[in-house]
């Protein structure tokens, strides 16, 4: 059984579960990669993108997270190169399907880009293997059926060990199956988008498919950071992908952050700490992904992981 986990004192604080159907054993809370793409979120050094990689390392977070799409490749290379040496103490995980270009993403799960991505992501992470591959959105222009051969090869060629799915629906997941074990899913999930416990969550429990999220903070709202509706700069892009910055909402938002102020104050913690906590703690999850720009925010969000929620807290 594979048990990564990095050396030094805090790794006791970390909590591990088995991702189901595999041999992994995966932080609750993952490290997502996507900032360090250097391209959406804002501008980001890579040797605290680096840094912020090493420090969750060190506080027992072994899974990391990345895909082509983050920053063009971008962000690949830069968890290659903060995990080279370093290889066997983490559970990688990145994905296939989604192109980067000037103007945007499109999404692409043809046979010819799949196995493009795979020797792509391969050389800019610097390994063999890939732990987890993942499916990063549905594309409707390509027949499942080929995208699920070409997946195929790849893992008997040995490219990749088990394959997920991010964004799929329960029908998708349903026709998915149909080729080949599909042991994860990835959807968007916090305290604001709750939408996966109507039917996907419970789904993923009954059929054994393990639940890794991303969102986990809302793109930041759930840190707390914004008291007052903010406005971002040009290279900061995260309002065009979670719909929360709105004005309509922001009477609610405060009042789910003043909520949380008294919960993290009961705790001594941070707002941000709770939010994470609770991702985490919720039935069925097997790991809830969130990123860092900078070491500080990797051992703040690692210490996420020794908060234990209530059941009046967490409900």
């Amino acid at each position: 059984m594979l048990l990564h986990r990095s050396n030094g004192q805090k790794r006791n604080k970390m909590h591990y579960r088995t991702l189901p159907q595999t041999d992994l054993n995966i932080s609750i809370l993952g490290l997502g990669t996507w900032a360090m793409g250097n391209d959406f979120w804002g501008s980001v050094e890579d040797r605290e993108s680096i840094a912020a990689i090493h420090a969750a390392m060190d506080a027992g977070i072994n899974l990391i997270d990345t895909a082509p799409a983050y920053g063009a490749g971008h962000a690949e290379t830069v968890v290659g190169k903060a995990i080279k040496g370093k290889r066997d103490h983490v559970v990688l995980a990145t994905k296939t399907g989604v192109i980067r270009t000037k103007d945007g993403f499109i999404r692409d799960l043809s046979p010819r880009n799949i196995a493009k991505d795979m020797e792509a992501s391969l050389r800019r992470l610097g390994t063999e293997c890939i732990d987890l591959y993942q499916i990063h959105w549905p594309d409707a222009n390509t027949p499942l059926a080929d995208s699920m051969a070409a997946l195929m090869k790849l893992k008997q060629q040995g490219k990749f060990r088990y394959l997920g799915v991010s964004n799929f629906s329960v029908d998708l997941i349903e026709e998915a199956r149909q080729f080949i074990e599909i042991v994860s899913l990835q959807p968007n999930f916090s305290m604001v988008q709750r939408k996966i416990e109507a039917e996907t969550l419970p789904y993923c429990l009954a059929e054994k498919i393990g639940l890794i999220t991303y969102g986990t903070l809302a793109g930041g709202l759930l840190t707390g950071k914004y008291r007052s509706l903010p406005t971002f700069t040009e290279q900061d892009k995260r309002a065009r992908f979670y719909d929360y910055y709105k004005p309509e909402l922001w009477p609610l938002i405060q009042g789910l952050l003043q909520l949380l102020d008294t919960i993290s104050a009961n705790h001594h913690c941070t707002v941000a700490q709770i939010a994470i906590a609770w991702a985490a703690q919720q039935k069925g999850i097997t790991s809830a992904l969130v990123g860092a720009k900078h070491p500080e925010q990797s051992l703040s969000n690692a210490k996420a992981a020794s908060i234990h929620l209530s059941n009046t807290e967490y409900e």
